[in-house]
């Protein structure tokens, strides 16, 4: 019998802070950008569960999350606390937990800085993987002073979504048997994959449950969505084959920045991409990549519009000497449409630039 389990560290960045500064605790918190009092650039990072009760999430606009943070203020709630992010103490932190974890089954794969997978299907039934994983929760909330939520499950897919279900803090067992009736009452939200657009787009089909969605057929899907609607029509029913493995390559790095005031400034823009490829191609040759082969543009303008551009490069470009240069070429040929008619007709103000590059080997 497969079983594998999902950690998820509860509001991870929130909660570093706190168990750094114990006096956080009483109050709401938010890990992001700062919000200048309602007018700063940027988004939530991370929120503690107080403040998400003021509607403040991850990937917030930071000025709504000051607005939200204000209104509840004014309604008598305590002020809540805007913090910087500090991403080494962040990385540290979690490296000590993924070595918890790693401990407590017979595969690891570490999803992020605040989630991994657990192959933990020795023990051969779930009422002993659950004892488990209360031990391992109790470890790294006596060691790091930090608590997760697990799902377990008998593949990735049903483990992750039930990692979800009891936040904070909670232990979610779906045995095999229960698969069916645990995903169908479910948001179609629910599965991994399905963002605002795939659920606006579903919605519009009358679809809104993993129940409704799963009595489509798998030929629909796949006019909808092309070959990935061959995997949603097995993650509706729960089927996973995918192996828990830390033996990945990364397949993607990328920088973003969103500008102090929206910009139609080219030097200006052009000069943060350059500084962007720069950290780019450094971290490559710290990963010790040799080549990329495609590179992708964000732009996102004063009116939140958001246009992504690529170019993959048939030979790819090496991770030598002259990698920054070809990057930063590359990177300026997709930034150009953007200040003439071809993408930007209005002239619209630039609020945020990205740059990423993929397929790395």
């Amino acid at each position: 019998m497969r079983i594998v389990a999902h950690i998820d560290m509860d509001a991870f960045y929130a909660a570093v802070e706190e168990q750094l500064n114990p006096a956080f605790r009483a109050l709401p918190l938010v890990v992001g950008a700062d919000p200048k009092e309602g007018t700063g650039r940027g988004v939530v990072m991370t929120a503690s569960y107080a403040a998400r009760r003021f509607g403040i999430r991850s990937a917030l606009p930071i000025s709504r999350a000051w607005r939200l943070a204000e209104t509840a203020r004014n309604h008598g709630a305590p002020a809540t606390l805007f913090v910087r992010p500090n991403m080494a103490l962040y990385r540290a932190v979690s490296e000590r937990i993924m070595d918890i974890v790693k401990c407590y089954g017979d595969a690891f794969e570490e999803a992020s800085i605040d989630e991994a997978y657990l192959e933990i299907s020795s023990p051969g039934d779930f009422s002993t993987a659950t004892e488990t994983m209360n031990s391992l929760k109790a470890e790294i909330r006596n060691r790091e002073g930090i608590g997760c939520s697990i799902g377990i499950g008998p593949n990735k897919l049903i483990a992750k979504i039930a990692s979800g279900e009891q936040k904070p803090d909670g232990l979610t067992v779906i045995a095999p048997e229960v698969v069916q009736s645990f995903l169908d009452p479910l948001p179609i939200r629910k599965i991994p994959g399905i963002g605002p657009k795939s659920e606006r787009f579903l919605h519009e089909q009358n679809l809104r449950t993993i129940g409704e969605l799963r009595c489509v057929p798998a030929s629909t899907l796949v006019d909808w969505f092309g070959k990935w609607g061959e995997r949603l029509f097995e993650k509706c029913r729960g089927i996973d084959a995918s192996p828990v493995t830390n033996e990945w390559t990364r397949k993607s790095l990328g920088e973003q920045e969103t500008f102090e005031r929206d910009t139609r400034t080219q030097s200006l823009v052009r000069e943060r991409l350059d500084v962007m490829a720069e950290r780019i191609v450094a971290k490559l040759r710290a990963k010790d990549f040799k080549r990329l082969h495609t590179v992708t543009l964000t732009v996102r303008f004063g009116d939140f519009q958001t246009s992504n551009r690529s170019r993959t490069i048939k030979d790819g470009i090496a991770i030598d000497e002259n990698a920054l240069a070809r990057l930063r070429d590359e990177a300026a040929a997709l930034l150009a449409p953007f200040f003439d008619e071809r993408e930007n007709p209005r002239d619209k103000a630039f609020r945020l630039i990205g740059l990423r590059v993929e397929k790395l080997f």
